[in-house]
């Protein structure tokens, strides 16, 4: 009497999606945690570094352990804080880079308040902007093309709307 039984064999390497918990390498969630030797003096530190990403979005001191020779390990609760304080730090990142690149004001005109926005397109070779009006009820007024270098303040969005919206 024969039985066909699977058979199963050990894999060759680890499932590259499986998470790493190691006391110097911790993966998961997104975001790899590295324990490093901070060369600037005899600590060290931590890099979190988002998937896909070359370069870490956060490098901070980490404690060292007992032996006050060798850093202490990562554990599950400092790999969750490290991935919200490396979060944190990109979200407000981007809020930055949003706020340099999208800027709005209001000017007062016979005709009511418009609405004035300047964005930038950070085109690497040719970078320009967009500069556009808006009416009270949320209706375009006008879009032009402005160099990215354009000063984007009260006074020369005032004189862009006095001019007749002309391209600067």
């Amino acid at each position: 009497m024969s039985t066909d039984l699977p058979e199963f064999s050990e894999p060759d390497e680890q499932d590259s999606d499986a998470p790493i918990q190691e006391p110097r390498l911790w993966t998961g969630n997104g975001w790899t945690a590295r324990v490093i030797k901070n060369e600037e003096d005899e600590g060290w530190a931590v890099a979190m570094i988002k998937d896909g990403e070359p370069e870490p979005a956060l490098v901070g001191p980490w404690t060292m352990g007992r032996d006050k020779k060798n850093p202490k390990p990562l554990d599950v609760n400092a790999f969750n804080t490290l991935v919200k304080t490396a979060s944190e730090v990109l979200r407000r990142h981007e809020q930055q880079l949003h706020a340099q690149l999208h800027k709005s004001l209001y000017v007062a005109t016979d005709e009511g308040q418009v609405k004035v926005m300047f964005d930038i397109v950070p085109d690497e070779e040719h970078p320009y902007a967009e500069l556009s009006a808006y009416d009270a009820d949320g209706e375009q007024i006008a879009k032009v093309r402005a160099p990215a270098a354009f000063k984007f303040n009260a006074t020369a969005a005032a004189s862009w709307i006095e001019g007749g919206y002309r391209k600067p």
